[in-house]
């Protein structure tokens, strides 16, 4: 029988490995899809910095309580989902894959599908499947990329900056305020 994950049962190794997952899982399976080569195998920069960051989360949790840890790693998960999309997004576009639909779904993937895959390994219910305001920050940001690359292309690097504290500040007010998608548009299973 499997055990639910917990906190309470999982050592430094799990924690970085989970971390490198989270930190890479989407633009790896955003880099396949599209048949280019993996961003970062060259030199594994993004790798290290997610070992860094995760051992130095894993030593530093005695100093919060549980609750804040969870609170700061749902800040750093929106700051990196910003970096993310927006990167996916101007990745995709530059390759050439100017059908907006095409930079939304890879830039959303970007964003999200390294915390879907961590969490699924973890065994935890994903973000991605919670009534949440998770998504839709992402999504709202990629849009915003699409309309800088396309009306104003000179202006790309400015975009990437607003469109990143665009879904940043989204998703933190949606954490700090607890917001979640109307209820209309939920779809809850009958228990």
């Amino acid at each position: 029988m499997v055990r639910k994950f917990s906190h309470d049962d999982i050592d430094i190794f799990a924690v970085v490995v989970l971390g490198g997952i989270t930190a890479v899982g989407g633009g790896t399976l955003r880099d396949l899809m599209l048949g280019v080569p993996v961003f970062w195998l060259p030199d594994a920069t993004e790798i290290r910095l997610a070992v860094l960051a995760s051992a130095c989360v894993f030593i530093a949790r005695p100093l919060f309580r549980i609750n804040k840890v969870y609170l700061l790693m749902l800040y750093l998960d929106a700051f990196g989902a910003a970096l993310f999309a927006v990167q996916g997004t101007l990745k995709v576009w530059e390759l050439g894959y100017t059908i907006p639909i095409l930079p939304l779904i890879f830039g959303v993937m970007s964003a999200i599908g390294g915390g879907v895959i961590r969490d699924v390994i973890a065994g935890r219910k994903t973000l991605l499947m919670s009534s949440e305001l998770y998504i839709i920050p992402v999504l709202l940001g990629c849009v915003s990329m699409i309309a800088v690359l396309k009306f104003f292309p000179e202006h790309a690097l400015i975009g990437e900056v607003l469109c990143s504290a665009q879904i940043f500040l989204f998703r933190a007010c949606a954490i700090h305020w607890n917001l979640s998608v109307p209820n209309f548009l939920v779809l809850r299973s009958k228990k």
